[in-house]
């Protein structure tokens, strides 16, 4: 199967984006085997500190709708399944909402896709418990409208959960100019103003950092195992690593618990998890 390929134009706009973001994820889904795609690790590896935070904030899934925006592959939509939610899928790329489908299939789960950018959802107004958002929010041309949207499509009461890189780490934006081939050159990583705007659309919003000083197993994945960043995703194969194999990076996380809860430390993490509560 393919899908076509970018319109060009002359002004760079949403349109474009869109197209552009959408045909190269179209790509990375055809590439990818769905026995290759690490669900359980996503969510359970040691590296998967992002996703242990909002899985315990989340609390019991069973019988919860839950809408997966910019579901990517399908490792996130799937485990939420696999936990008891009703999961919709929803994404630009109609090559990973396919796939997120068929990961189900594969798990023994039903996911619901849906092809549509973050900022115009198309989906039921008020019907979602919760909304996920897993590295998404950087790739969006709107935010506002965006946070818009996820407003509307929670129940009163209903949360959001999202996780998303920041600007100003030095060695991630190095990371960011080697790794042309792996990722899409139109994404714009948060600043805390991001946190004050989805304090416009939500209750009580709240953020915690995450990667200072465990930033080094990239490091280690360039400089000892000589692995370019254009070879092999990082932040996909950290979810390959197991407590074995990573014994010297844990404590390195443990600091960073500290360290990210200081205010000028904390600008130099790598993931910024956030959420709120739809009044």
């Amino acid at each position: 199967m393919s899908w076509p390929s970018p319109k060009r134009c002359p002004l760079k706009n949403s349109v474009e984006i869109h197209d552009k973001e959408s045909h190269f994820h179209n790509l990375w889904a055809l590439s990818t085997p769905l026995d290759q795609i690490a669900v359980r690790e996503a969510f359970e590896a040691p590296t998967a500190v992002e996703n242990k935070a909002i899985l315990e904030a989340m609390g019991d899934l069973t019988g919860k709708r839950l809408l997966d925006v910019g579901c990517g592959l399908g490792e996130s939509s799937v485990y939420f399944a696999m936990k008891g939610a009703k999961v919709t899928a929803v994404d630009l790329s109609p090559g990973m909402v396919e796939c997120a489908v068929n990961l189900g299939k594969v798990y023994g789960v039903e996911i619901e896709g849906i092809t549509q950018p973050g900022e115009s959802l198309g989906v039921p107004e008020g019907h979602y418990d919760i909304v996920y958002v897993a590295n998404t929010i950087h790739h969006v041309t709107d935010k506002r409208q965006f946070f818009e949207q996820i407003q509307k499509a929670l129940k009163p009461g209903g949360r959001f959960f999202s996780f998303d890189p920041l600007a100003y780490n030095p060695v991630i934006n190095v990371y960011r100019r080697m790794a042309t081939k792996v990722r899409t050159e139109d994404e714009a990583p948060l600043t805390f103003q991001d946190v004050d705007l989805a304090g416009e659309y939500f209750h009580n919003v709240q953020h915690q950092e995450f990667w200072i000083l465990s930033l080094s197993l990239f490091l280690k994945y360039y400089l000892i195992d000589r692995v370019h960043p254009n070879a092999d995703r990082y932040w996909k194969r950290i979810f390959r690593e197991t407590p074995a194999s990573i014994g010297w990076w844990l404590p390195l996380e443990r600091i960073d618990r500290v360290l990210t809860r200081i205010p000028g430390l904390r600008r130099l993490a790598w993931n910024m998890v956030m959420w709120g509560e739809k009044r």
